[in-house]
């Protein structure tokens, strides 16, 4: 849609008859509409929404069950990415010149298929993760050993695992589970339809943006080795992600939510 659409539109509307098309573009523009343009946005309709989303804003501001969070205390956020693709292009990339980006060819063969386990300690900014062929309880279970295994989490007064609702640590069975085998993890899920509450989801953006895009790898093994060494790239100089969405705001937005149903 444009704003000769809009216009055409209006030429059926018998008030509007005779409107030339420079009017409705000024109209549009004095009142900062676009029509032709939209964002892609996730609606909260899980139920508990925003008591579940409350719990998980308060460990990002270390806080829990309303006390602060000692210093022994760690907040991971975890999760896959699955099925990252090694696209081998049907003809090398052209390099960037002066006045011209890259060049990807637009072809290109399918050289298998890897997924990325990850957790990102919120409080220190550090990822830890590895390589899978396959998702699932197992694969997952690798992943939260090989965290726990390790100091300072091994042998930290609470670990608190923010997670989504997959079905490699569901609700109903990944509590039970990782407190069974360390007593001193907490799994803290997050609302259905919420994974942009979970900061690792800003670490695989990262990662989707300055490492698999474009994406063009002779092989699998080539793939996997960028990602790890990218990796270890972001822990050399690892901060926090700078987390500003709070529970206040979270209650502000559910409150504007409700009023414009």
């Amino acid at each position: 849609m444009s704003v000769a659409d809009v216009w055409r539109v209006t030429q059926s509307e018998a008030l509007l008859n005779g409107i030339s098309l420079s009017t409705v573009g000024r109209w549009l523009a004095a009142d900062a509409l676009r029509p032709w343009r939209y964002h892609l946005w996730i609606f909260p309709r899980g139920p508990d929404f925003e008591r579940k989303a409350g719990i998980v804003l308060d460990l990002y501001q270390g806080v829990w069950q309303g006390e602060r969070l000692g210093s022994d205390c760690y907040v991971i956020s975890a999760d896959e990415k699955t099925s990252i693709q090694a696209r081998c292009r049907c003809h090398p990339p052209e390099l960037c010149q002066a006045g011209r980006p890259m060049r990807v060819e637009h072809e290109y063969e399918r050289r298998g298929a890897v997924a990325y386990l990850a957790a990102l300690d919120v409080r220190r900014g550090k990822v830890i993760g590895y390589l899978s062929e396959h998702t699932g309880i197992d694969p997952f279970n690798e992943l939260v050993g090989r965290v726990m295994s390790q100091e300072p989490y091994a042998s930290a007064s609470r670990v608190f695992w923010i997670v989504d609702n997959g079905s490699s640590h569901r609700p109903t069975t990944f509590p039970q589970r990782l407190a069974r085998r360390y007593p001193n993890a907490v799994a803290v899920h997050l609302p259905v339809h919420a994974s942009w509450l979970n900061q690792i989801e800003l670490y695989f953006s990262i990662l989707q943006r300055k490492v698999l895009t474009p994406n063009d790898f002779p092989d699998l093994g080539a793939l996997e080795e960028r990602i790890l060494r990218f990796q270890e790239y972001h822990n050399r100089e690892a901060s926090p992600f700078r987390w500003t969405f709070t529970r206040e705001k979270l209650e502000s937005w559910y409150r504007r939510l409700k009023q414009a149903a």
